[in-house]
């Protein structure tokens, strides 16, 4: 049991605030999408010109999109969203956290019963390897995976689609 003065606490550090679903945090573009220039920081990384910095919801739409039995990468929906707001490339970190924030706004939807659900597992880091941090880790994925007619096989310690390329979608 807490004290009054932990509680206290607690409050003033806002812990006691509700947790926002992945629905929630699907929804709340915080003002995205947004073009910036390539910061002096990360050109040696990405290269001169421009970063689109999507908003969530974009990317669930390019998941959503990915039909059975074909797959996409981070990559390709990160070049996608790069043609669609005219910048060099798309931000490889917020493109990743909104398509994990994607995945777990599915599986709620799918654990209160709804079918149509953005179909997250098709969509694979580059070179087709499976997001281990997607909701079930890598046998859950394997599973859905197979089910769609995909080989998963194991090289070191990642596990990757055999021949994605083949089942990649156009971009």
């Amino acid at each position: 049991m807490k004290s009054e003065s932990e509680k206290s606490k607690s409050k003033k550090k806002g812990r006691n605030k509700t947790k926002k679903s992945w629905r929630e945090k699907l929804e709340d573009s915080k003002d995205l999408p947004k073009v910036v220039e390539i910061s002096e920081k990360m050109r040696k990384k990405w290269g001169e010109g421009t970063v689109v910095i999507p908003a969530p919801k974009e990317v669930d739409e390019i998941m959503k999109k990915v039909p059975e039995g074909k797959l996409i990468t981070i990559n390709q929906i990160r070049e996608k969203l790069a043609k669609k707001h005219n910048a060099t490339i798309g931000c490889p970190i917020t493109t990743g956290i909104f398509a994990w924030i994607a995945a777990h706004a599915a599986e709620e939807e799918a654990k209160e019963g709804k079918k149509d659900i953005t179909p997250y597992w098709r969509t694979l880091k580059a070179g087709g390897v499976i997001n281990e941090k997607y909701p079930g880790g890598i046998e859950a994925q394997i599973k859905l995976l197979e089910k769609e007619g995909h080989d998963i096989v194991k090289k070191g310690k990642k596990y990757v689609v055999k021949d994605f390329e083949k089942f990649l979608i156009e971009v």
